[in-house]
């Protein structure tokens, strides 16, 4: 059977067990947008590139599947390279196709020809050029494997013209076997039965969870090695999700913006279970005395990520799932005597900081952002697929909105991309149809990528924007408040468009609050309206996150207020 490389795309994508995919047509697509007509497979339109490599992203992040994009050559390509890099840092499981010129104009300056597979390789797992369309279908079905396998990521594929329209014999491209890929999955188990001695002799124990554990879906053998040893958990922004946010043993979230409960534990613990965490300067403040009195246990499937930040006790590599279940097994084998009495002291001293120390604020006349989610949560339950932009808006939705499940919070981590939030939640939003899907914005970072609105509303996905309006680049602002003698420069954004008028000309629902007391009625009508929506709260200007760390300070000395 010959087929052409378009058709072989399209089939390789149906045995991948692709349903959806999001993308932006262009000249060197044209054959393959034609076989996609064609298939079953659905196709969001969105309305810039970067948008369908959050989409494709938010998609992976909600379903636990890979995602997939389809850009044109030249500037859709350069397009995606933000979205590409916000998956990277992440470790988000998404194939990026990109069209190319045709092979024999590769390197001749042709139009819309640049080297997309040069530029990404600095953050991608992997890419590939495809030169002969017999390689094609094995090119495709390596690229999901890397992306999904191991430690995830995106990988990119650039499908030259004559590729895609060449007809070859077709054959079914086999199980995939590299010889230079070689995840390690099972730890090492003298490294875990060191571990577990570490866990018996432990007066102050505490266990950091990352992304790592929900990407592995270890979340339930996470949480029972937690309730078992009676260790208290905190996560990174990350993690958020992995460990129930209502369980007596949860510390709230760690590092700059973190809880002071987690915070301090860090420093006055004796052993850190770490588990799928890169231990980034945003969790860890002055690395040289993070954790100072504590022997570390890091367990990671990236044995690149172990002692890369932080030195460790005893470093385990392998996969979060499989792993936490052997390890939960030796517990139950082990003598941990009477674990509630000997970590009471311990937790009597961690409430003592929660009760002393919580997350506050004061709701006076003008709206507190941290009022809106926490308004947000009890109308949702804790129930809903939370995205966010990036700054204030995510640091205050990681501290007031609880999560008890993983896969609810889809945030840009690593990289910290404005613009995340939207076209992420309308991955989120295909992904999960039945779902609720709110992304938490600021008004500055939601212009990043607002053109999605129509993408949202042409496709009839009900999306809810939830923006904290202080008519400021939020975080920016605050660093110039306390640092820099409140020198507001180039933060203010006095002049952002009508959000409400703006919402109704793409075809969606605005609404707006001015007043604390208009706060629930216009979340209530927002999240229980069937169609797209736009929620502007006027948020106190100057508002400030806390707690913060400092730049440079150990992760202990926060400014509270």
């Amino acid at each position: 059977m010959k087929l052409t490389g378009s058709q072989i795309l399209m089939k390789v994508l149906k045995d991948e067990g692709v349903e959806t995919i999001f993308g932006y047509p262009g000249g060197v697509l044209i054959d393959i947008y034609d076989e996609l007509a064609k298939a079953d497979i659905r196709h969001i339109l969105v309305r810039h590139e970067q948008g369908a490599v959050h989409a494709a992203d938010g998609y992976a992040r909600a379903s636990g599947r890979v995602g997939v994009c389809l850009v044109t050559s030249g500037p859709g390509a350069t397009n995606t390279v933000t979205g590409i890099a916000t998956a990277y840092m992440d470790s988000i499981p998404i194939v990026i196709f990109t069209g190319q010129v045709p092979t024999a104009l590769i390197g001749n300056d042709a139009f819309q020809e640049v080297d997309i597979v040069g530029i990404t390789q600095p953050c991608t797992k992997h890419n590939y050029l495809v030169k002969d369309t017999e390689d094609l279908a094995r090119i495709i079905k390596e690229a999901f494997y890397i992306a999904r396998s191991g430690r995830p990521g995106p990988v990119l594929v650039d499908i030259p013209k004559d590729v895609a329209i060449t007809k070859v014999s077709y054959k079914a491209p086999k199980e995939v076997k590299l010889k230079s890929y070689k995840p390690t999955y099972k730890p090492n188990m003298k490294q875990l039965e060191k571990a577990v001695k570490l866990i018996q002799n432990a007066e102050k124990p505490m266990i950091f969870a990352g992304g790592g554990v929900i990407l592995s879906k270890a979340s339930s053998e996470l949480t029972d090695l937690a309730r078992k040893t009676q260790i208290p958990v905190t996560t990174s922004l990350m993690g958020l999700g992995a460990f129930p946010a209502t369980d007596p043993l949860w510390l709230g979230m760690i590092g700059m913006h973190g809880t002071y409960r987690a915070n301090m534990s860090t420093g006055a613990c004796d052993l850190i279970i770490a588990v799928g965490v890169r231990f980034d300067d945003r969790v860890t403040g002055k690395t040289d005395v993070f954790a100072a009195q504590a022997k570390i246990v890091h367990i990671d499937i990236d044995p690149t990520s172990i002692r890369k930040n932080i030195p460790v006790t005893i470093p385990v590599v392998g996969d979060c799932k499989i792993t936490l279940g052997l390890l939960n097994n030796l517990i139950d084998q082990a003598d941990l005597g009477n674990i509630e009495k000997r970590r009471k002291k311990w937790l009597e001293h961690i409430l003592e900081w929660k009760n002393t120390m919580p997350l506050a604020y004061e709701q006076r006349d003008v709206i507190k952002p941290q009022y809106v989610i926490e308004k947000l949560y009890e109308l949702t339950r804790g129930e809903a697929i939370i995205t966010t932009e990036v700054g204030q808006n995510q640091m205050w939705a990681a501290q007031y909105y609880h999560f008890d499940q993983p896969g609810r919070f889809i945030t840009s981590g690593g990289l910290g991309c404005m613009g995340f939030g939207l076209p992420a939640a309308i991955g989120a939003q295909v992904a999960c149809p039945e779902a609720l899907v709110v992304d938490i914005a600021g008004d500055g970072s939601i212009q990043m990528n607002i053109q999605e609105m129509a993408t949202a509303v042409q496709c009839g996905l009900p999306v809810k924007v939830v923006i904290l309006n202080n008519r400021y680049l939020g975080m920016v602002r605050q660093w110039q408040e306390l640092f820099y003698e409140k020198r507001y420069s180039a933060t203010c954004m006095d002049h952002a468009p009508d959000f409400v008028k703006l919402a109704e000309a793409y075809g969606a629902v605005g609404l707006r609050a001015t007043k604390p007391e208009e706060v629930e009625t216009v979340l209530s009508k927002g999240l229980f309206s069937p169609n797209t929506v736009i929620m502007d709260f006027a948020v106190e200007p100057e508002e400030c996150v806390y707690p913060m760390v400092p730049a440079g300070a150990p992760i202990t000395e926060m400014l509270l207020v």
